[in-house]
């Protein structure tokens, strides 16, 4: 029996010296130490060993058995490292090897257009207002004036969720739901998207970006309009830009106006940009239809205002020289990184 357990030990250790996969040394384990393991079937056999020699062979075996798990616990660890250190080989970053170049991007010109007419609208004490842009059409035409068989509320124009549910046209209802919840003086802009029923060619697109005005107070009048177009465009387009103002007619403003400015390219001499005539229209603006200011609770007897509005995408255009509105929605990394 003594013999048989040198023997197992002795093959044991040279089956371990030998190995090289982590596999094949776990099977080796079970060989020698399982449930039907070499030591486990000698231990088993132990009935057939006198009672005086039961301990020794007993202490023989627990023996063998601690120098066959030390064997392999060693190899184990020996085995892992080589493992690692082929996989640290085979991975090896080469730190003087220049990286890949990560390009660094910049603001659109829409956001960059939007950020700077909100600096000069709050350094003038106004306040920026926000609104859901899937609208009812008692906010996007009622409460501004624009009753039922009005051209703009046709299917060709107006994106129609329901027949009371739309996409918003413009910006303007955002105006109608501050003006139903707040008293004047009311001193607000509103950004955000908008969308139309059009065809996308180099001028439109059905969703666009809109910044509209409101200014609500007693004794506000056209001149208060003027006056504060011509700062904003001369913030915005430059010191030298003038503004003039040609009738127009908005269902929501009485009198109403489109706004142009002088063109900033050629001071008004006529260029590319100004397609020659000197000018570039801006905006629609005018005064406060009292309609809409009674649908909003807001006598017009006691208070007057005015209100403008204005596409981002044409503010853009006309400051950048971009003659295609479609370069400001195709991602092209290569026109966006001018900017």
């Amino acid at each position: 029996m003594k013999d048989k357990i040198t023997g197992i030990t002795n093959e044991a250790k040279s089956a371990i010296q030998e190995v090289s996969e982590l596999q094949a040394l776990n099977d080796i384990r079970v060989k020698y130490l399982g449930k039907k393991g070499e030591l486990t079937l000698v231990l088993r056999g132990m009935g057939e060993v006198s009672p005086e020699e039961r301990p020794v062979i007993g202490s023989l075996i627990n023996e063998a058995k601690e120098v066959i798990e030390n064997l392999i616990k060693e190899k184990e660890e020996n085995l892992r490292n080589a493992e690692l250190n082929e996989q640290l080989k085979k991975e090896t970053i080469d730190v003087t090897f220049p990286s890949k170049q990560r390009g660094v991007g910049s603001i659109h010109p829409i956001t960059k257009i939007i950020d700077e007419v909100k600096e000069i609208f709050l350094g003038l004490g106004y306040e920026v207002a926000d609104g859901p842009e899937i609208e009812t059409a008692h906010y996007n035409f009622d409460q501004l004036n624009t009753p039922l068989g009005h051209p703009a509320r046709d299917l060709q124009d107006t994106f129609y969720i329901t027949d009371d549910i739309v996409l918003r046209s413009q910006t303007s209802p955002v105006q109608a739901r501050v003006m139903e919840k707040q008293k004047p003086p009311i001193k607000i802009i509103c950004p955000g998207a908008v969308y139309r029923s059009d065809s996308v060619d180099a001028t439109h697109s059905p969703v666009f970006h809109q910044i509209e005005g409101l200014v609500i107070d007693k004794h506000i009048t056209m001149a208060d309009l003027k006056g504060t177009l011509e700062i904003f465009a001369k913030k915005c387009l430059g010191e030298n830009t003038k503004i003039r103002f040609r009738p127009h007619h908005f269902p929501f403003t009485e009198p109403s106006a489109e706004a142009d400015v002088s063109c900033f390219v050629c001071g008004g001499n006529g260029c590319r940009v100004c397609k020659g005539e000197g000018w570039i229209e801006l905006l629609g603006c005018g005064m406060v239809h009292p309609n809409v200011l009674r649908n909003c609770g807001i006598s017009p007897e006691e208070y007057s205002g005015f209100a403008f509005g204005f596409g981002v995408e044409r503010i853009a255009m006309a400051k950048y020289g971009i003659d295609d509105m479609r370069l400001l929605y195709e991602n092209d990394v290569r026109f966006l990184k001018q900017f």
